[in-house]
């Protein structure tokens, strides 16, 4: 594992701040349009999110895959750049910052001003999952003798088959007991843009979910555990040699 610090290159390509909520049945989701002037200087780029559900259905002893239009789930509104990323939604609310990151402090302060705008627009009940979500990029040269070398958690084979790895994937769910807070953590291998490197994508899902509803009080201290827990997971994943690439 690697020891926690600051990486003036760190990998990531999107960081996530995520609501899932229960809103009234009433609300109608066209009250998001009404936004589009408040946040127009700061995200002139709006589009509609539609929604649909994925599902399959049996007829004539066969399967077929059934693809449902929900209609209209909320709105992107997307910074003039497109780094910054909005989702308002009949089920939640996101804020999305794409590479290149800045820092927690200013990425968490934007995506509290957003929500606050998307809570005075809804008929909130309950919010029931907030997550923190970072998605990395690790680019490592090539050739790769031993993925080892750069993760604590890499993919294995048996001894016995003396063959290379040309692709992986992994998904891990673990829990804080005493925090109840949960993280699905995936490792995957990606081509790298160029021919003598390859890309690990490490993406960690930190989450706390409660379908009675968490304290809307408690939601902000909340997320300053889930990036804590973010943090720990990034640098027990990886070794030093990795975060070495990226200082």
């Amino acid at each position: 594992m690697a020891k926690q610090r600051h990486l003036n290159n760190a990998p990531i390509v999107e960081a996530i701040i995520d609501f899932r909520v229960r809103l009234a049945p009433s609300f109608d989701v066209m009250e998001f349009t009404s936004l589009r002037q408040t946040l127009h200087p700061e995200y002139p780029k709006m589009e509609e999110r539609q929604e649909f559900v994925a599902g399959i259905q049996f007829a004539d002893k066969q399967v077929r895959p059934v693809l449902e239009d929900k209609g209209l789930g909320g709105y992107f509104f997307r910074s003039d750049d497109g780094k910054n990323v909005v989702q308002f939604r009949r089920d939640g609310f996101t804020f999305s910052r794409l590479k290149p990151y800045t820092e927690w402090e200013t990425v968490r302060a934007e995506a509290k001003r957003l929500w606050e705008l998307y809570r005075a627009r809804v008929s909130l009940e309950l919010v029931t999952r907030i997550a923190v979500r970072y998605i990395n990029r690790l680019i490592i040269p090539l050739p790769i003798s031993d993925f080892a070398d750069y993760l604590t958690a890499p993919p294995t084979i048996p001894e016995t088959l003396p063959l290379g790895v040309s692709q992986f994937m992994t998904r891990v769910v673990v829990c804080d007991v005493v925090t109840d807070i949960q993280a699905n953590i995936i490792q995957a291998l990606d081509k790298g843009a160029k021919p003598d490197e390859a890309a690990i994508i490490l993406d960690i899902d930190v989450y706390k979910q409660q379908e009675s509803g968490l304290d809307e009080s408690k939601i902000w201290p909340t997320f300053e555990q889930l990036r804590e827990l973010k943090n720990r997971i990034f640098f027990d994943s990886i070794s030093e040699r990795t975060a070495r690439l990226f200082e």
